[in-house]
């Protein structure tokens, strides 16, 4: 039995049995008990693995991955409350989308039904780790019905406002001037701020680019152009804003 099998059947037993003791009891027979005489005796016997009809499973592997997945299971709820987006009856297909990629964004690990959609990234080997940080493009009207547009830092966003009144429909998300890219086409009024993930590289001749800080792999916006390494650009079909765009740039890291 190889690791993965090995660590598979562990997981198994440890799910199915709440103590040790009660894995212990499992692998003990009738005619044990009948000949021995003693169940804390059998119970022994088992754990050296003189005795048993299965697997032999040590007491501190048991008892050490029972505690990892306690642990798994409570960061995934605790991770789970500060999703915004869980719960919501989202009918747009941009928050939508913005659903899908809060939890990877906010904890920078890429989930694997998130890894489904980007075929491009499948050939990666498992012992790379991979980290996405998504950049939003919005275009559309502010409340003085001025055309605006710009590229949001979706996981600082995250970071330092509360999307609640995003998925609840209480509100739009709208660039702003604090973001690492905004444009104001009626008051021609531009701005550019590099984030804590983006470096803004605002006097390329061809047009705005964005350098991710962790692997400085360059993002490029410009429609006409492939967006670069490890990057995506997903159009958005939404009622909710005149344009609408979404890049996706995982980064890798060996493990």
């Amino acid at each position: 039995m190889d690791q993965e099998e090995g660590l598979k059947a562990l997981d198994n037993i440890v799910t199915q049995f709440n103590t040790y003791e009660d894995f212990l009891d499992s692998q003990i027979t009738t005619v044990d008990l009948y000949y021995l005489e003693d169940e804390t005796l059998a119970r022994q016997l088992v754990e050296l693995g003189y005795r048993g009809t299965g697997e032999r499973v040590k007491r501190e592997d048991f008892e050490a991955r029972k505690a990892a997945i306690e642990i798994s299971r409570l960061a995934e709820r605790a991770q789970q409350k500060t999703l915004t987006s869980a719960g919501k009856d989202l009918q747009d297909n941009f928050l939508m989308a913005l659903a899908m990629r809060e939890e990877d964004n906010r904890n920078g690990k890429l989930s694997y039904f998130l890894l489904g959609q980007q075929s491009i990234f499948l050939t990666l080997p498992k012992s790379v780790l991979r980290k996405l940080k998504s950049v939003i493009f919005i275009r559309d009207r502010n409340s003085y019905g001025q055309e605006i547009s710009g590229y949001i830092d979706y996981a600082h966003r995250l970071k330092t406002e509360d999307f609640e009144i995003y998925f609840s429909g209480k509100k739009r998300l709208l660039p702003r001037t604090t973001d690492i890219s905004f444009y104001n086409w009626d008051a021609d009024i531009a701005v550019c701020n590099s984030s804590p993930n983006y470096q803004v590289i605002a006097d390329n001749p061809e047009g705005l680019l964005f350098r991710y800080k962790r692997d400085r792999k360059i993002l490029n916006v410009d429609p006409k152009a492939q967006p670069g390494d490890n990057s995506t650009r997903i159009p958005i079909p939404t009622e909710l804003y005149i344009q609408a765009v979404i890049f996706d740039h995982i980064s890798r890291r060996k493990t």
